[in-house]
């Protein structure tokens, strides 16, 4: 026999590293299995565990591999360049084409690699995760799934899924060194593929986790995650080149928060974007407010414990259904803004906690890493890595999904060490003080790469303390969020309305303590699902009275807090008065609506919306002191309140609301100048389902009653300085209250009216 015809001999393998990759334990089963020249000769190792026979074909022939050890199939192929191969295998029956997740590169580049390991990878999204790949070969083009997770401390990593039986033996991955990311392009594997992480831990304890960086998951309670390319056309190109040009936080925002799951239950995405947008449009609101779309693994949780950060809950159906509602709603002119929780994250075993056998995304101090009362983990703040998690987060909701803001969950119980914690239940930071460093640094960057990337969009902060510069930019010290929520005025404002007229003069200050610190940030006015469950009960029942005056307050609640400066934020339900407390079980009671006085407190809500929309002055200088002035208010004896409000080139309404059941028939107010005032809103019309009393409102002239309230500013013969035909009300050159210009009006029991002039 000659020299050409000498065996090839096979590259050698230590079968105790064999036993390593099919159980999991190694950390580069690519060094073993796949193409590996040496001389002249190339040796292929494939891994198929239960094969009866596997045959690798090239361009040059058909060679039958021979089983080696524990499902790995071994040949030697002539020649020292790696070919382009394909493999053929039998379980049982036929044969079945295939090929071999081993020969290919890593999908992952070292820059990529080396920005994820300095938290600095803000596409994160389009690298990590699963993602379908197309290569082109000799042979034809490769089709798969590319596959990688985070994993640093694991010992070896598996994917697992419905396409090799949940067996990891046939999928163990490489680690793609100090990045701590392991890696494998699996081919054949596409869209709808379900799949885990099966995680060998320090402690040799296997895990099998759902991906973190999962674009699509299985419909709860299963919780295995789903490869999923968007595939969606966007028809929203106008609204985002506009809304890169405006500036939110100085324009009409009137926020209407909603649970996708019980506004109307058992609605889908699709079917959201047609019934909730024709909705909102009719109520006149600028905006909806989600609560977290995340996928959560519990459905009463109402979204707050995530597991799957990058996946849209598939409750309502898949990312492109979500991609839909929120083209529809904007291009009907609604903004979108979701409710975000990087503050914490529940322990189920599948999800993010110990997700590598050790504390990774949490830290691993339970008194900096646990929230006790929750029973959630938090978030490790100070690690880059999870930093770059959060933060590309932040990026591919608002770039690949449209949002408009991230209303940011619990920014108070990131911001203390020792939030709802006792005494030794918390550790100081550096300085000895009780502030989280790291999560401060790790919101500016948040908010600093929002507003660097996308231009127009914002972060709304719930932060329930006195924390200083919240909205103010990250240059100057703050952090850098664009509105924060006004908790006080709710708190202060629900707390004065509770009470009994009579009581109610001796807690003005509770409504006006609000316009003391009203300009220290720029402020939204929630009032949010938060104030309509946990036994509070509905807002209409907060009110008291008979059900007249409740109704009759809510209306003037609203008025109130429309003309307030700032934003407004109501939750789902209120708009129309709903009875019982929200229960996310349940849809909201739309039946109500059959009966008038909801009627009414539904079209109450839908008119100020459309006054609000229509008059700069109740938007336009919200955050500036001068965009606000005081007309009264010390009229702690009548419960009224009455302020005005400035816009820009002049434009003013006047504000009066009355929170008492005595009419003001002959009231006097000041005004900036004299001429013609025109009623612009009353809530105590009949059509909003009130008495119809006002400056010629829906109920006519009522100049002629006799005085039921400020006796003490009518004109000598009782005479009022208004004429009934359409509400227009005269102001005279009459000083009052330090201003040149007054007039005598009407101002209903529990209402608020807006004035405007004419001119």
């Amino acid at each position: 026999m000659g020299t050409q015809d000498a065996p090839l001999e096979t590259l050698p393998v230590d079968f105790a590293v064999i036993d390593a990759i099919v159980e999991g334990r190694h950390h580069d089963p690519h060094s073993v299995l796949g193409p590996h020249p040496h001389g002249a000769a190339c040796t292929i190792r494939v891994l198929r565990p239960f094969a009866l026979s596997v045959v690798v074909i090239t361009a040059d022939g058909r060679h039958a591999a021979r089983h080696e050890h524990r499902g790995v199939w071994t040949v030697t192929l002539p020649g020292a360049e790696v070919p382009d191969y394909r493999l053929e295998v039998r379980y049982s029956g036929d044969a079945v084409p295939a090929d071999d997740p081993y020969r290919f590169l890593p999908t992952i580049s070292e820059y990529d690699l080396h920005l994820f390991h300095a938290g600095q990878l803000q596409e994160s999204f389009r690298v990590l995760g699963a993602h379908t790949r197309t290569f082109p070969s000799p042979m034809g083009d490769v089709q798969g799934t590319a596959f990688s997770v985070w994993a640093p401390n694991a010992r070896g990593v598996q994917v697992v899924g419905d396409f090799n039986h949940w067996d990891g033996s046939a999928h163990p991955m490489r680690s793609l060194g100090v990045s701590g990311v392991w890696e494998l392009f699996v081919p054949f594997v596409g869209d709808g593929a379900v799949y885990k992480f099966r995680i060998t831990g320090p402690d040799g304890h296997m895990r099998d986790k759902a991906d973190p960086m999962a674009q699509h998951t299985e419909v709860p309670p299963a919780t295995a995650s789903v490869v999923y390319t968007s595939r969606y056309e966007w028809h929203d190109d106008a609204w985002m080149a506009q809304r890169a040009t405006v500036d939110p936080v100085n324009a009409p925002m009137s926020v209407y928060e909603v649970h996708l799951g019980s506004w109307r239950r058992g609605l889908s995405y699709r079917q959201l974007a047609e019934q909730l947008t024709e909705y909102v449009v009719e109520q006149g609101f600028t905006h909806v407010e989600f609560l977290p779309v995340a996928q959560h693994p519990f459905e009463p949780s109402w979204g707050y414990q995530v597991t799957g950060y990058f996946a849209p809950t598939s409750r309502f159906g898949d990312p492109d259904d979500l991609r839909h509602l929120i083209d529809t709603l904007h291009n009907a002119g609604i903004g979108v803004i979701v409710d975000w929780v990087p503050a914490h994250f529940p322990k189920d075993d599948w999800a993010l906690g110990r997700f590598d056998g050790t504390a990774l995304y949490e830290h691993p101090d339970p008194r900096i890493g646990e929230h006790m009362d929750w029973g959630t983990y938090i978030f490790d703040f100070g690690r880059t890595e999870v930093r770059n998690f959060l933060v590309a987060n932040a990026v591919y909701w608002v770039e690949q999904f449209h949002v408009d803001a991230l209303r940011v969950d619990a920014v108070a119980s990131m911001l203390y060490r020792d939030y709802s914690r006792e005494s030794g239940e918390w550790v100081p930071n550096q300085y000895g003080g009780r502030e989280n460093l790291e999560a401060v640094e790790f919101l500016r960057e948040m908010t600093s790469v929002l507003r660097a990337r996308t231009p127009g969009v914002l972060a709304i902060a719930e932060e329930s303390t006195a924390w200083p510069g919240v909205t103010n930019d990250v240059q100057w010290g703050g952090l850098g969020f664009g509105l924060k929520w006004n908790m006080g005025w709710m708190h202060d404002t629900l707390e004065y309305l509770k009470r009994d007229p009579i009581y109610k003069q001796y807690h003005h200050n509770e409504m006006t303590f609000s316009l003391v610190y009203a300009w220290s940030e720029r402020f939204i006015l929630p009032l949010s699902h938060d104030e309509v469950v946990h036994g509070k009960g509905s807002l209409i029942d907060r009110m008291p009275g008979d059900r007249w005056q409740q109704l009759a307050t809510l209306r003037a609640y609203f008025g109130f807090m429309w003309a307030h400066p700032g934003k407004q934020l109501l939750f789902m339900g209120g708009e129309f008065a709903q009875s019982n407390e929200w229960n996310a079980a349940n849809s909201l009671d739309w039946w109500l609506l059959q009966f008038a006085e909801h009627q009414g407190v539904q079209a109450a809500v839908r008119e100020m919306n459309r006054v609000y929309r229509a008059t700069p002055a109740l938007w336009q200088r919200d955050n500036e002191p001068a965009g606000f002035e005081w007309l009264d208010s010390d009229d702690a004896a009548h419960n009224t309140l009455a302020w005005l409000r400035w816009g820009h080139d002049g434009e003013v309404l006047a504000s009066v609301t009355n929170f008492s059941p005595v009419p003001l028939l002959q009231h006097r107010i000041a005004l900036p100048f004299a001429g013609e005032w025109q009623e612009v809103l009353n809530t105590d019309e009949a059509r909003f389902g009130g008495s119809g009393l006002g400056n010629g409102g829906s109920a006519g002239d009522a100049g002629d009653a006799g005085d039921a309230g400020d006796a003490g500013s009518a004109r000598p013969g009782g005479e009022r300085d208004a004429d009934a035909r359409g509400g227009i009300i005269l102001a005279t050159d009459t000083p009052h209250y330090g201003r040149p210009a007054s007039a005598v009006i009407v101002v209903p029991p529990m209402a608020t009216v807006w004035l405007t002039p004419r001119s």
